[in-house]
């Protein structure tokens, strides 16, 4: 975190906005603009003394986790907070979204864990998962899961396979700096983060709530900035999807590998584990083994 950075808490509809080193917009309003958004739902427990952070992957914001998981997790007697990243859902950016980078992200992580009163286990999704891993070099937290992550090697494998499906799509994408056409219409939607079993209504109404992202990133995830997996000492949970259309199986092995654990898949399960019909199964798994850490 940034010497700068101050945490202001304030909720406000079951959401909490934390300035941390952002510029606020001049005669914006101060709950939103300014701050990060985060989710909070539920409180810490003698069961479950530590609270758990989310964070989304490319294109979303802290709302991926509100349709299912934060509410699970509450119930279970956890305190579950979902954090958007800069320039995503309603977190301000004090500079161009196409600008900012995964240390940036990691920063708005660090704002958010360090405004808590212990360190939170931190949950990251496809983009979300690299930006953990890039936190976790760095920050102690007392555990980590990476949902359909994207690997410590980064995006290539991912951006070929795109080159290979849809080749004028990641040109224009390359040229304009624009990814979300070529991810938005409820075909392509399907086809990178949903399974065969999520019903149309859950699609048309997921891809109209994705947005744009930073192209920065992508460079980042390339080559810029990826994942020392030997600075991460935090003990990580690694989940895959069979029917995963962003990372493949051998990737979510190779991340597995390099954090010195093993990978569990969930059959029939689209890229999107917190979206899809089978999401209890995939918060049940987080939440038994969070049990066999006392967590």
């Amino acid at each position: 975190m940034s010497p700068h950075a101050r945490d202001i808490l304030r909720l406000l509809q079951g959401r909490t906005f934390i300035q941390g080193g952002l510029q606020r917009a001049q005669g914006a309003q101060e709950t939103v603009y300014g701050m990060l958004e985060v989710i909070d739902r539920g409180c810490v427990s003698k069961s479950h003394p530590v609270p758990l952070l989310f964070v989304h992957g490319a294109w979303h914001a802290a709302w991926c986790w509100d349709e299912n998981f934060l509410s699970f997790f509450a119930d279970k007697g956890y305190r579950a907070l979902a954090v958007s990243l800069r320039g995503h859902g309603n977190s301000p950016t004090d500079k161009p979204l196409r600008a900012c980078s995964v240390a940036d992200f990691v920063e708005d992580i660090s704002v958010v864990a360090d405004s808590l009163p212990t360190p939170p286990v931190v949950i990251g999704h496809s983009m979300g998962g690299l930006i953990v891993q890039k936190y976790l070099e760095s920050h102690d937290s007392p555990a980590g899961v990476l949902m359909t992550s994207m690997p410590p090697q980064g995006n290539f494998g991912s951006a070929l396979r795109w080159i290979r499906q849809h080749p004028w799509h990641f040109t224009k994408m390359t040229i304009t700096g624009k990814a979300l056409p070529y991810i938005s219409t409820p075909q392509l939607a399907r086809e990178r983060f949903f399974s065969a079993q999520t019903p149309d209504s859950h699609v048309v109404d997921y891809a109209a709530r994705l947005q744009e992202d930073s192209s920065r990133v992508g460079i980042d995830c390339l080559v810029l900035s990826l994942p020392r997996p030997k600075r991460v000492t935090t003990p990580l949970l690694v989940l895959g999807a069979d029917d995963d259309g962003a990372h493949t199986r051998k990737e979510v092995l190779a991340t597995a590998r390099a954090y010195r654990t093993e990978a569990e898949f969930f059959p029939s399960m689209g890229h999107n584990m917190m979206l899809e019909p089978g999401w209890a199964a995939v918060a049940e798994r987080i939440h038994s083994w969070l049990g066999t850490h006392r967590l």
